[in-house]
């Protein structure tokens, strides 16, 4: 969820508040109902930031980042189908905009629809070469597809942009492993492990690597 801007990161009741009195003595400051609905998400209370997006785009109907946080908020309730009409209504006002051609990808890999949400990726990343974020979850929804090569390629591509993602190069690591090649594989999860020693316990029981689990180099590496 994104963070105010402007706003006390550290207390978003606070802000919360301070929005509803600016609303209390300007009751079309459309900005103040928008910071409202962030301060909202952040606290967890997800309907009343709806509502507050809602507030907002009813005094700017083209206020895109009000859909596309609507639909932030939206996904994270479950609500997967109106998330991905908030994101279409940012994009009926905004096409170039990345975030929300993002955020969809994302929802419509949560439902399922997988080939849909690579084209969602592949639409920001036209917009925005270098947002490794969707590169990276673009590679994820392949891996999911079975398509292992495709997905190397486009951690690939977000680790060029972003040499230290250390989950990028766990996620090769699996599709290395699930592809049965050994040396890349233990190649990538050493890469992974030196940055996030987390990936070394993780991996010991990640079924994407039972296809080398069994190499002694794998098993010298996740029990040092």
């Amino acid at each position: 969820m994104q963070r105010i801007l402007g706003g006390n990161d550290d207390d978003p009741l606070a802000d919360s508040a301070s929005y509803d009195q600016a609303l209390k003595i300007k009751p079309d400051y459309h900005e103040a109902c928008y910071n409202r609905g962030i301060a909202l998400g952040n606290l967890g209370r997800l309907e009343e930031a709806i509502a507050s997006y809602d507030q907002a785009l009813k005094i700017k109907p083209d206020y895109h980042e009000a859909c596309n946080n609507r639909g932030i908020a939206l996904g994270n309730l479950g609500r997967f189908e109106e998330a991905i009409a908030s994101y279409d209504q940012a994009l009926e006002i905004k096409p170039d905009y990345h975030e929300a051609r993002y955020n969809r990808g994302i929802t419509l890999g949560k439902l399922g629809r997988l080939e849909e949400a690579i084209a969602s990726y592949d639409q920001a990343l036209k917009i925005k070469p270098d947002y490794h974020e969707a590169r990276y979850n673009r590679g994820i929804t392949l891996g999911k597809l079975g398509r292992f090569e495709e997905a190397i390629a486009s951690y690939d591509q977000a680790l060029k942009i972003n040499p230290d993602k250390d989950n990028a190069w766990y996620n090769k690591a699996c599709c290395y492993g699930l592809l049965g090649n050994i040396d890349l594989a233990i190649e990538n999860l050493q890469q992974a492990i030196n940055l996030n020693p987390k990936w070394q316990e993780i991996a010991k029981t990640d079924t994407d690597f039972d296809n080398i689990r069994e190499d002694r180099q794998f098993q010298d590496l996740i029990s040092r």
